[in-house]
């Protein structure tokens, strides 16, 4: 596997991850957090896929149909030709719900001629840690094991079953279907059937996309990140995944391997900001009920992150028996993140709960609950915001006063006098002034190093850290701040190497990081936005999006020297970060008569 080369189907439950040869390699049933029916992607050998095998004289050629998640793999020789449209159902019911069953349909298309291939059929229940078996039953194939969960998975087809199960040679002579369903089915599977949940499918996509807010630049881009965003949001919660996948490592062969199947509060909350930019405002709407699902009670601490289900432990395992992506090894299910404190992650929420009572229309009831969390995260924020934590990015040892971390605190406390002044409730306003004062004086204070020239890490320290470069989009300070231009300029001279940054160049729990984090370089592109360098942000987003893969899907890192996509994918941050700076980007896109007067400086 030289890149992650890979496409992403979903339908708002589940997702599965196809190869640009057309073969799944990652998908887990029935939801994005249940274990593995297949997983090749952590496991060559044991792990399961699904794949179409040709011979070489085959070209295969794969893209998303027009505005969709729908995925074409087009294969072709001079005898002939097939494509297989692969979707996950999604469309909405006579009732107003939605039909997202957990199952993944493979419409088989014969273009022309007689193409061959055969099929390897290769389903591995509950993470491969038991044996699979494969029974040929008069409807279906059923998949099952004598092990572990009262699992099981069925394949119906109008393909002749058996030269499935033994790999023979299928010569094409007229459309066909695999439909594989984690539940049994109760109608008899035809191929008309599949048919018509391709159809209603793809004019869910289509009316999905065409209601986002359109753009005059990289609109093309801005439309696939959004749809990307939306297949890792869950129906069922309004959680809104950080990414598809488990385990796919920061940088080959090291065990920066996490778990990132959750629902981050943090990237979520920055997910619905962009969202709700995009015009999509049910996005908005289901995740924070979930918000005030997860918080009941007034003194109930917020976590990081939940389930997408809204647990609460999300204990780490270890899966010993998979050798991991690339043998990176471990790999992680759970993710103990969890257990940390990262105080950033009240001013992000904060600055969601603002735009929904500034933007939206709400009810009273929700309007309520959501003044209870607003007094509760000022009450956590006031008793916390001197207290170290660990910051951004998760650092497993020790806690330290981070910048961002204090920021964000601020930008808690800003948002909460905003909305007490939105909804007239001016005591507030009077006594929460003093504490953003205070918090913001400690920050000016202490996080500035006059050596370095920026903003640093953490209090005291002479280490760079990207995210300070977000104090200016949370409105902490000015984009013409003569120390926050300083600090982009030191930070960009620092952490940028050839167009990529790091997210800090210090060492952590597993030493010196040595992959970009591809949002940190969108953040650096948007802060040169604002400070006026407008010509080099433009080249410097072009020179990223470029990086994207075949069907123009990030994951979280990319490698300084080959530029190949690492870690989990496709991943939520690097989505969000995609649409925001292209959107400032095309609000400020630079004239002639400005790029003449660059050249003449």
């Amino acid at each position: 596997m030289d890149n992650l080369n890979y496409s992403v189907i979903g339908n708002c439950r589940s997702a599965a991850l196809i190869s640009e040869k057309g073969s799944i390699d990652w998908c887990c049933l029935p939801d994005f957090d249940s274990s593995s029916v297949f997983a090749k992607l952590l496991d060559e050998n044991k792990g399961g896929s699904f794949e179409f095998l040709v011979d070489d004289s085959y070209q295969i050629k794969q893209q998303y149909m027009r505005t969709t998640n729908i995925v074409s793999t087009r294969f072709q020789n001079e005898k002939g030709c097939f494509e297989v449209v692969d979707f996950m159902p999604r469309y909405k019911t006579d009732d107003f719900g939605y039909f997202t069953p957990p199952e993944i349909i493979r419409f088989i298309k014969l273009k022309w001629g007689n193409p061959e291939f055969r099929i390897k059929y290769n389903p591995k229940l509950e993470y491969a840690r038991f044996n699979s078996y494969l029974k040929i039953q008069e409807e279906n194939i059923k998949c099952y094991s004598t092990e572990g969960n009262y699992d099981s998975l069925y394949l119906y087809t109008n393909l002749n079953k058996e030269a499935i199960l033994k790999e023979e040679t299928i010569r094409l002579q007229e459309n066909a279907f695999i439909l594989v369903s984690y539940d049994q089915k109760i109608l008899n599977q035809t191929l008309d059937r599949q048919y018509l949940k391709l159809q209603k499918t793809k004019v869910y996509w289509l009316e999905w996309a065409n209601r986002l807010t359109s753009f005059t630049m990289y609109n093309k881009e801005i439309v696939r990140s959004a749809l990307a965003l939306k297949l890792l949001s869950y129906d069922k919660s309004g959680a809104v995944l950080a990414a598809a996948t488990t385990s796919l490592p920061e940088t080959i062969g090291e065990e920066r391997n996490w778990d990132y199947r959750f629902c981050w509060i943090r990237d979520a909350s920055m997910v619905i900001k962009v969202m709700s930019s995009l015009g999509q405002r049910s996005s908005v709407k289901r995740f924070m009920r979930f918000i005030i699902d997860i918080i009941p009670d007034k003194d109930e601490k917020i976590q990081i992150m939940y389930g997408i289900n809204r647990e609460k432990k999300l204990s780490e395992h270890i899966l010993e028996h998979l050798s991991g992506y690339e043998n990176s090894y471990p790999v992680r299910i759970g993710n103990a993140a969890y257990l940390q404190k990262q105080h950033d992650i009240y001013g992000i929420l904060m600055d969601v709960i603002y735009q929904q009572f500034t933007e939206f229309k709400i009810s009273i009831e929700d309007s309520e609950s959501l003044w209870t969390i607003v007094r509760g995260i000022v009450k956590t924020v006031e008793e916390n915001w001197e207290k170290p934590d660990k910051g951004i990015w998760e650092i497993r040892t020790e806690e330290k006063h981070f910048t961002f971390s204090k920021v964000l605190c601020w930008v808690a406390i800003d948002r909460a006098i905003k909305i007490a002044h939105f909804i007239h409730k001016k005591q507030y306003v009077a006594a929460w002034q003093p504490l953003a004062a205070i918090i913001k004086d400690d920050i000016l204070k202490n996080a500035w190093n006059e050596k370095v020239g920026a903003f640093t890490q953490f209090y005291g320290s002479e280490d760079l850290d990207a995210a300070t470069l977000l104090m200016e989009p949370y409105g902490f300070l000015d984009a013409n701040n003569k120390q926050y231009v300083q600090t982009v300029k030191v930070t960009e001279r620092e952490l940028c190497e050839n167009g990529l940054m790091y997210r800090y160049k210090n060492k952590d729990d597993f030493g010196l990081p040595s992959s970009s984090f591809t949002i940190c370089t969108f953040w650096l592109i948007n802060s040169l936005h604002a400070i006026g360098e407008r010509k080099k942000a433009k080249q410097l987003f072009d020179q990223l999006l470029s990086y994207s893969n075949h069907v123009g899907l990030f994951s979280e890192d990319i490698d300084f020297k080959t530029k190949r996509l690492l870690g989990n994918f496709p991943q939520a941050y690097s989505h969000l970060a995609l649409i925001e700076t292209a959107m400032n980007i095309a609000k400020g896109e630079v004239t002639e008569e400005e790029q003449i007067l660059d050249a003449l400086k």
